[in-house]
């Protein structure tokens, strides 16, 4: 097929046909033109380490607020954090802006809040957060495991269903929040009774799924030589998924010792 760029057309500056020939000058400034360097497609190298520095910061994040936000304004500090993270989720997400400062940024973010409501737990459930922490990476495993074994497949009715299945908890967790301004419990999803229960359960599946779209969205984005800064739109999407797996787990976690 005939190139339409002049300089590698047949009848481009250098063809016979075009009749014209280039000067000893404009051959000297092409020569000393910098050659073009492809730009350097993603690896899995680069989603572990993106992603190792994400978690990194959002766990230095968490401990920190855990040990220097007092009591007395955690609750505003947390709140804070939130909006701060979702107004970085959203530049990340919709505004299709993807680079090392927003990710490591919402990381540092969310890891305030995650620090704060860690420690909040862990003055009342002495010993959970470890337990969450260790059911998360339980979780991680197991989900890398039956990914890589391909026990359960990623096709795009299985990705229709999953986040389906994600907007209605959000949808329920919504609704729950506003019936509880007038009724104590709200519809009884976060309550310690059966409903609660299976929520719970539900949430934390809902959130191993999404760690399977992850792994597949990675798988797809190295075999498609998607560019280099696509690994941080990876260490994102992972992060999503464990903070989400990890705040679940602590709340179910938590069911267990009010029954002592």
């Amino acid at each position: 097929m005939e190139s339409r760029n002049p300089v590698f057309s047949r009848r481009g500056a250098f063809g016979q046909q075009s009749g014209y020939a280039p000067s000893p000058q404009h051959l000297q400034n092409m020569y000393d033109a910098p050659a073009y360097t492809p730009q350097r497609s993603m690896t899995i190298d680069d989603v572990v380490v993106r992603s190792f520095l994400t978690l990194a910061t959002l766990t230095v994040a968490g401990a920190l607020a855990w040990i220097f936000v007092p009591d007395r304004v955690a609750n505003a500090v947390a709140l804070v954090a939130v909006i701060i993270g979702v107004v970085l989720w959203a530049i990340v997400t919709f505004g299709r802006k993807v680079n090392g400062p927003l990710v490591l940024g919402f990381a540092a973010s969310y890891g305030v809040a995650v620090g704060v409501i860690s420690h909040a737990y862990n003055d009342v459930y002495n010993g959970v957060v470890l337990q969450a922490v260790i059911g998360t990476a339980l979780a991680f495993g197991a989900m890398l495991t039956v990914y890589s074994l391909r026990i359960i497949r990623v096709t795009p009715k299985f990705t229709r269903f999953v986040i389906a299945a994600a907007m209605a908890l959000v949808g329920l967790m919504i609704l729950n929040l506003l019936v509880s301004i007038f009724h104590v419990g709200g519809i009884g999803i976060r309550g310690n009774g059966a409903l609660g229960f299976v929520f719970s359960i539900a949430a934390i599946l809902i959130g191993c799924l999404f760690l399977l779209l992850d792994f597949d969205s990675i798988e797809q984005g190295v075999r498609s030589g998607a560019p280099r800064k696509a690994s941080w739109l990876a260490a994102f999407g992972l992060t999503l998924s464990l903070v989400w797996i990890y705040l679940e787990m602590l709340r179910f976690l938590s069911r267990f010792y009010s029954r002592n």
